[in-house]
């Protein structure tokens, strides 16, 4: 039997429903990966008891020959932004330590009813406000990866989703769950050589997920592979009447419709990517991958998405608005940390608290959000970007009146050391520069592993598709994994 750490969300359920080994002896071997890989600080919490409970709910219901579910005996990491009754849930923010949930998320929820365990709740970028996994008050995520140049400079793992990407790619869990706002999901995955997938706006509820841009947030699976996040997202997705903006359909049977022959199907390359400067690697994974998607039988075509330059700059007003008006509500008076020094009135502890429980990328992010929806700028700045973001939206519109599917690299970019980028917020900001769009119009997108760099550090390729047409991406993203090959891994350093 091979080591069950190195397996996947498929190879272990079908493993446990098999008889082949238990689930407790797979909840086993990842508490043991999770617990001896603090180095990376994937992990806030971690949840051993509860992994092990669900393995043998998982292994009782085998014995008895019931259902397993989609799920069955697949222990998970979840972000640390999912609410988890009895277990903290911080965000990644001084703010919120300490905070226990006495209700679940939807999404967590329907994980656990597919038969999932929980190993912890993982770390991130603090608010999701971040693409490099520095600003959570619970320190940084280390990226499994290393250059090979013997510096052993700590890389990112991306972000916000860090803890997710560095926990499935070091095999401390066979999948997570991930956010995705501007890219959280994408770009780490791009970053630690695994796979992740940013469903349709509203496929996935958002109740009981802390906030940070309420029309931007959506969850989806982070996994080393396309059937195990076609796997996960089914298990994660479906209508929810207390989330307002849930889709009211049926989630279709991904896993069982995935099909990597493209025939028939037009894949869009949009020229307006292109930008001068790209890093010439990720201009050749970007040519590859055009290759195998046209080996797989698609038509390979030019199209064009002309508001493409002003999508990132719109995002940076939208996102910072909507988490100005999200975060007021960490006042110090219902939860959460509570800063009130003696004498203080009610105006200084709101002061001293947010002072003191929020990192500077989120104020940073409030500030600006605060100043875009003043008098006097609300209609230069935020009116503004909704019309961007609407523009952005009918591009891709009339794109899908020439093609079925958009192909372009998911970063500008491989993984950069940690501290590389500390004083160039601008330059953090454009590690989405390729994500975005498809964020502002609320499209299914994901990243696939295509290879690595001349640093041995892994490149991802970005699909992004028609609005409910999760399945399409999933099939050009299957076809682009079958001739990829990609099995590199980060050599156990830690």
């Amino acid at each position: 039997m091979s080591n069950l750490t190195d397996l996947g969300i498929k190879a272990i359920r079908d493993g446990v429903a098999s008889g082949e080994f238990t689930a407790r002896e797979v909840a086993e071997g990842f508490n043991a990966n999770v617990a001896a890989a603090a180095d990376l600080n994937a992990f806030i919490v971690t949840t051993p008891d509860h992994a092990l409970a669900s393995a043998d709910a998982i292994d009782a219901k085998r014995a008895k020959g019931e259902d397993l579910g989609a799920m069955g005996g697949v222990p998970i990491g979840m972000k640390d932004l999912f609410a988890t009754k009895g277990v903290q849930t911080t965000a990644a923010s001084h703010i919120l330590e300490g905070f226990t949930p006495e209700y679940e998320s939807t999404v967590s929820s329907n994980l656990w009813a597919a038969g999932a365990g929980m190993l912890g709740k993982l770390n991130l970028d603090q608010f999701a406000m971040g693409s490099s996994n520095e600003t959570s008050y619970f320190g940084n995520v280390t990226s499994p990866w290393r250059r090979p140049d013997g510096s052993n400079t700590p890389m990112s793992p991306g972000g916000s989703s860090g803890g997710s990407s560095t926990a499935v790619s070091a095999r401390l869990a066979p999948a997570a769950t991930g956010t995705d706002t501007g890219g959280s999901i994408r770009q780490p995955a791009a970053f630690t050589g695994i796979t992740g997938v940013k469903p349709t706006y509203g496929r996935c509820s958002r109740w009981g997920v802390v906030a940070f841009a309420s029309s931007l947030d959506q969850a989806g699976p982070m996994a080393h592979d396309v059937t195990d996040c076609a796997i996960m997202l089914g298990a994660m997705a479906g209508f929810d009447p207390k989330d307002s903006t849930s889709l009211d359909m049926p989630v279709p049977d991904w896993e069982a419709a995935l099909n990597s022959d493209l025939k028939g199907k037009r894949v869009g390359i949009p020229r307006e990517y292109r930008m001068d400067g790209m890093d010439a690697e990720i201009e050749k994974s970007w040519e590859q991958g055009k290759a195998w998607l046209k080996d797989a039988g698609a038509e390979i075509i030019d199209i064009s998405l002309p508001h493409t330059k002003y999508a990132l700059p719109a995002y940076y007003i939208i996102a910072p608005a909507e988490a100005s008006s999200n975060l007021a509500r960490y006042d110090g008076v219902r939860y959460g940390l509570r800063d009130l020094p003696d004498g203080a009135g009610l105006q200084d502890m709101y002061a001293e608290t947010r002072a003191a429980g929020f990192g500077d990328e989120v104020k940073r992010r409030i500030l600006i959000g605060t100043y875009v929806l003043s008098a006097g700028f609300y209609d230069a700045y935020y009116n503004q970007a909704q019309k961007i973001r609407t523009l952005v939206s009918q591009d891709f519109e009339k794109a899908w009146q020439e093609c079925d599917v958009i192909l372009a690299p998911t970063t500008p970019s491989a993984s950069f050391g940690l501290g590389e980028k500390d004083d160039d917020p601008i330059g953090m900001y454009l590690n989405d520069v390729f994500a975005v769009p498809a964020s502002l119009a609320g499209l299914p997108a994901m990243s696939v592993p295509c290879g690595v760099n001349s640093e041995g550090l892994p490149l991802g390729l970005q699909l992004v598709g028609k609005a409910f047409d999760e399945q399409g991406v999933m099939n050009a993203g299957l076809a682009i994994e079958e001739r990829a090959g990609f099995s590199a891994r980060a050599e156990k350093w830690w």
